[in-house]
């Protein structure tokens, strides 16, 4: 069983990539906003099946892959903790995004926001990396089933990913309204993503395998 520590750190990594800017949160707000909250949500189910392909995929793989070479847990560690310093510099630097700065959409069908949903998130690369770089840092043999832990850790993410996605899409337009009247809030928010995602680059970094 995973320890309660590292689930916590775990989630926090989750939260960190639901407010960092990308795909997903950029479609879901955007389409709250231009179309109202129902669309949203139903952007986001498709949001969440795209997560479901990406945790069936890094468990059946990784379960394989560290049974089959053991070294790879360290490439893959220190891909991860690059990867999370690249996202710690995309926050932070000049002209960096927010997920509250959104785009006009169109109006679409349940059938299209759902289908849009689930494939921006499929092809999300940040998704893809996270599930592969990141996850395998928490499962240790000792701590019980390499595959349930992995999809401990992957409905772990899911379910953090979708509770907050869902507050920011029913909040969408009062918290967008917020940061383009007061910019300043919105640096903020940023440098904090930003930070927080280069202490847990350096934490990856350091983690020795037990």
């Amino acid at each position: 069983m995973i320890p309660l520590n590292d689930l916590l750190i775990f989630a926090l990594a989750a939260l960190v990539l639901v407010l960092t800017p990308g795909p997903n949160m950029m479609y879901c707000v955007s389409r709250s906003i231009c179309q109202g909250r129902a669309a949203g949500m139903i952007s986001l189910l498709g949001v969440a099946a795209g997560f479901v392909v990406h945790m069936l995929a890094a468990t059946f793989g990784l379960t394989a892959l560290f049974l089959a070479v053991p070294l790879a847990y360290d490439l893959i560690k220190y891909l991860g903790a690059a990867y999370l310093l690249w996202m710690a510099w995309n926050a932070i630097k000049p002209g960096g995004s927010s997920p509250f700065q959104t785009q006009d959409l169109p109006h679409d069908s349940n059938a299209t926001l759902f289908r849009m949903g689930f494939l921006t998130n499929l092809l999300n690369p940040k998704a893809a990396m996270f599930y592969m770089s990141f996850l395998p840092q928490f499962i240790h043999a000792e701590h019980g089933h390499v595959m349930l832990q992995s999809l401990t850790l992957g409905v772990t993410q899911i379910a953090v990913s979708f509770t907050v996605n869902g507050l920011l899409i029913l909040t969408a337009s009062a918290i967008a309204g917020f940061f383009s009247s007061n910019p300043g809030w919105m640096r903020v928010q940023r440098y904090v993503m930003g930070l927080t995602l280069g202490a847990l680059a350096f934490r990856l970094a350091l983690d020795q395998r037990k």
